[in-house]
């Protein structure tokens, strides 16, 4: 069984066909998914979709970039995290690929995201562009290791990829370490204990090759296993394994179904 760490199963154009979305996922051997909120005004769907399907499990969040919505106080978070199907704080963290100027309202955020987090007993989702230096300073100050969580999407150097895992937070990799100029990334893939590995699509972003441009979907976070499985030329059985494993221990609310 794989698990599709992070995706976005309530936006467009995934939202309007889920009930294939996940027979393709039954399909590909893909047993449960995570659906990560960005924003307090979606995160309602959210919930919804997590309650009514025994694969899909919620967090709650606000995405750095996120600026029109409800800004969430440290309660505001950790309320709504009392939801047995929430598993997990965020995506939250900080971009300044997207975002430019004064960074100090998103550092803020993300400190809030933190403390909830702890409060909650909820590990933390963690979005870093351009700013894995403030991103990791913000984690140490904040005690981020008390909570744990993960790197989404990770697309840094090693030396950030060290960093997060003394903290003891797990490296995701997306469809991104499928693309041919990842080489760096996939090096980085090679490294990380096979213990701190989580997989996910981001979907509907971020399609892996070979169906890079197109629309991506939990069915695809199969790619991202062989990937992996080639990079540490393992069995795509064992990353299977033990990314699902990682999974469950990092995500430790949510339950088997």
């Amino acid at each position: 069984m794989l698990v599709d760490s992070h995706c976005h199963l309530n936006l467009d154009p995934l939202n309007t066909g889920l009930e294939e979305v996940f027979r393709r996922a039954r399909e590909q051997g893909i047993g449960h998914m995570l659906c990560v909120s960005v924003s307090l005004e979606t995160f309602p769907e959210i919930l919804e979709l997590a309650r009514h399907h025994s694969q899909v499990f919620a967090s709650v969040g606000v995405h750095p970039n996120e600026r029109d919505g409800h800004e969430p106080t440290v309660d505001d978070l950790v309320e709504r995290a009392r939801d047995g199907r929430v598993v997990a704080i965020g995506e939250t963290g900080l971009d300044y690929f997207r975002s430019q100027g004064d960074m100090a309202w998103q550092q803020e955020r993300f400190r809030r995201h933190i403390r909830a987090a702890k409060q909650s007993g909820k590990p933390l989702i963690v979005h870093t562009r351009e700013a894995a230096a403030d991103t990791l300073r913000i984690m140490r100050e904040e005690d981020a290791s008390a909570c744990r969580g993960v790197m989404h999407c990770f697309t840094e150097n090693w030396e950030v990829a060290r960093a997060a895992l003394d903290l003891d937070f797990y490296i995701s990799f997306s469809g991104i370490v499928t693309f041919r100029n990842a080489g760096t990334l996939r090096d980085v893939a090679k490294q990380v204990p096979l213990d701190r590995l989580l997989i996910e699509t981001d979907a509907p972003y971020l399609a892996p090759v070979p169906h890079r441009g197109k629309t991506n979907e939990p069915s695809f976070v199969r790619h991202v296993a062989e990937c992996l499985a080639d990079i540490r030329q393992i069995p795509l059985e064992s990353i299977a394994d033990v990314t699902t494993r990682n999974f469950f221990s990092l995500f430790r609310h949510a339950t088997p179904g």
